[in-house]
Order: C-alpha cells, then sequence, then structure tokens
C-alpha cells in the first residue's frame, strides 16, 4: 500500500478486522462468501478505504484494509455490518432460514486491529535510537 497524503498528513494505516455470524452459526456457504467479498469491496472504496484481503469460513470473516487518518472505525465497521447483512438476508433469504429464524447475521461484537509493516518492539527501538 502506498502512502496517503491528505492535506497536511501522510499516512499508512491498516487495520485488520474479523466479523462473525450471529450465534456463531456455520451460515456462509461459498456463494455468500462470494457476494460477501464484492459487496466489502464496494463499501470499503465508497468509505475511501482500499481493501487489501478478504476471506473467511462458513463462521467468520476476515478483512485487511487500508484506510485513512480522518476515519471514525467504528462508524465504518457499523454500516459494513448492516449493508452487508442486509444485502446478504435479502439475497440469501432462504438459504438463512435454515440458521436463522429472525432477521439476522452478524454478531453484535467485532474484532478490529491495527497492522503495519513492522513490529512494535522495532519501533521502539528506532524510537530509542532517536538523538543518538
Amino acid at each position: 500500500m502506498k502512502y496517503r497524503s491528505s492535506g497536511r498528513s501522510v499516512s499508512e494505516l491498516r487495520a485488520h478486522l474479523v466479523l462473525t455470524t450471529k450465534y456463531r452459526r456455520k451460515a456462509m456457504s461459498p456463494a455468500v462468501l462470494k457476494r460477501l467479498t464484492e459487496l466489502v469491496d464496494h463499501l470499503c472504496q465508497r468509505w475511501g478505504c482500499q481493501l487489501i484481503e478478504f476471506n473467511g469460513e462458513a463462521d467468520h470473516v476476515h478483512l485487511l484494509f487500508g484506510y485513512y487518518p480522518q476515519l471514525d472505525l467504528s462508524k465504518f465497521v457499523n454500516n459494513l455490518k448492516t449493508v452487508t447483512s442486509r444485502m446478504i438476508r435479502k439475497e440469501f433469504a432462504s438459504h438463512l432460514r435454515r440458521y436463522y429464524r429472525k432477521p439476522v447475521f452478524w454478531n453484535s461484537s467485532y474484532y478490529v486491529g491495527s497492522c503495519g509493516g513492522v513490529t512494535v518492539e522495532m519501533l521502539k527501538k528506532y524510537v530509542q535510537s532517536q538523538g543518538q
């Protein structure tokens, strides 16, 4: 990923996001995962993010994406979950009826972690070596 320049800042921010299905039910078929890939890529572009990698299994997905400093991560994640849930429930309604009685798809919680090109230990050593 290239550095992003906007106004007075230059950044290279990346995050790892994990979303799980409600009750960790194995509700995602290969077709659902394929459609989720398309939806997530579209939403990332709409929010000014860059989808670096997306994959998952029957009960969870992983996203690796680049973003800009002004992005409100919690709003982005909630929008991503809301839109993808609505679209998947609409397009795969008969498939999801086997797993859920109510109109749900994602678990209400999620994991997001920052990630970069170097480890925290390497950064600590770099900062400590300044001025020497």
